[in-house]
């Protein structure tokens, strides 16, 4: 439901600039594998500064079609593979975004598509269950996964910079980032497996340099690539411009978010603090 907007939220305080990196792989149906090949990644970006570092969506386990194999590995947040993420974190002192398969009950015969971030002290910090299925493209990814329900942005905060969550498909629905940057957030994390398609790419790359400059936020997404995702990761600033890029090969990007340039552009820009709407949540009657 769309509101008139409450009074604007004050620009956040300038502060020192966090490095930020997005992992590029394509993860396959072995998750002891897909943790192993993570780690490098995380070693890689750990290695250039990176203190917060996003990987890709279905980073547990991924297929080009759900189907009952993707019931049949989910996991409750306590298991091996958010453990194991846990422990990459741990490893190189980094904050650890990435797309798990969830369990949500064994007789359930569905899962939930479920983003964890994983502090340097190894414990779960947030979650992030997607909202928006990818029910397009031909594609019905309700058919296996249940929606996460309705609830207040997740959100977390490395030195004085907060991240909000959005995942894939999301990007298509402006309100849901929209609510994440009214959260507060500085920085959308947008873990995907992007499927390739005509003019897919080209999509991709539109809508994320559009939640840029109209929430005015950094934009780090992290894609799979080929041959599931169509790749083109990349870190934006609040203004659009792209700061890093990949194309569908696997890799490691990184740049820094740097809150001082955040507030200079929103005062130029001030379109948060001028907007005259809000975006209010109803749950499905």
């Amino acid at each position: 439901m769309v509101t008139q907007a409450a009074s604007a939220r004050p620009v956040a305080p300038a502060g020192a600039a966090v490095a930020v990196a997005a992992v590029q792989f394509a993860p396959g149906t072995d998750p002891a594998a897909n943790l192993e090949a993570l780690r490098e990644h995380v070693r890689a970006a750990s290695e250039r500064g990176a203190k917060v570092v996003v990987a890709p969506e279905y980073s547990m386990f991924a297929v080009t079609r759900l189907d009952e194999r993707i019931v049949a590995v989910a996991e409750p947040l306590t298991g091996p593979f958010v453990t194991g993420l846990g422990e990459i974190a741990r490893e190189f002192g980094v904050y650890l975004i990435a797309g798990m398969v969830e369990q949500v009950a064994p007789e359930a015969g569905r899962i939930r598509n479920t983003l964890v971030v994983l502090g340097p002290d190894a414990n779960l910090v947030t979650k992030y269950r997607k909202v928006h299925l990818y029910d397009a493209f031909g594609h019905r990814e309700s058919d296996v996964v249940e929606a996460g329900a309705i609830e207040a942005p997740a959100t977390f905060t490395v030195g004085a910079v907060t991240f909000g969550m959005q995942t894939c498909f999301d990007l298509r629905f402006p309100e849901g980032c929209r609510r994440v940057a009214a959260a507060g957030a500085q920085v959308l994390v947008l873990p995907a497996q992007w499927i390739p398609g005509p003019a897919k790419v080209d999509q991709w790359t539109t809508l994320l340099r559009a939640r840029a400059i109209e929430n005015t936020v950094y934009v780090a997404a992290a894609d799979q690539c080929a041959p599931r995702g169509a790749g083109a990761s990349m870190i934006i600033d609040p203004t659009g411009a792209v700061l890093a890029e990949l194309g569908d090969e696997p890799g490691v990007l990184t740049a820094d978010i740097d809150l001082e340039q955040l507030a200079a552009v929103r005062r130029t820009n001030p379109s948060l603090a001028l907007r005259r709407f809000a975006i209010t949540a109803d749950a499905p009657e």
